[in-house]
């Protein structure tokens, strides 16, 4: 996925493996919390704290075997922790995949 500009300033023209960058995954699942209803959050369509667990190391695995290995950091599933970076401008995005073919 191309994110970052290019030399010329041209947008969205490289990737994290054409600049060589670290790639720092962490779980947050409050990013997909329901607060239609209520005054509370709500996480009850929430994987299991142990197929998450599974699905969390599972990727950030194959983000390792697909990329350089030792430039993929990850923290600690399940923990309170304090993140420092530094974005390089105000973008967020939440990737998707469809079913698996099992599935469908």
């Amino acid at each position: 996925m191309k994110l970052w500009d290019d030399e010329q300033g041209g947008r969205w023209k490289r990737s994290v493996t054409d600049i060589e960058g670290e790639v720092l995954c962490v779980s947050q699942f409050t990013l997909l919390a329901k607060t239609k209803k209520g005054t509370k959050p709500d996480f009850h369509g929430a994987a299991s704290p142990e197929e998450a667990s599974r699905l969390y190391h599972y990727f950030v695995q194959r983000v390792k075997d697909m990329y350089q290995g030792d430039r993929v950091k990850d923290g600690k599933f399940q923990a309170m922790m304090e993140v420092a970076l530094v974005n390089d401008g105000p973008v967020t995005l939440e990737l998707q995949a469809g079913a698996p073919v099992s599935e469908r």
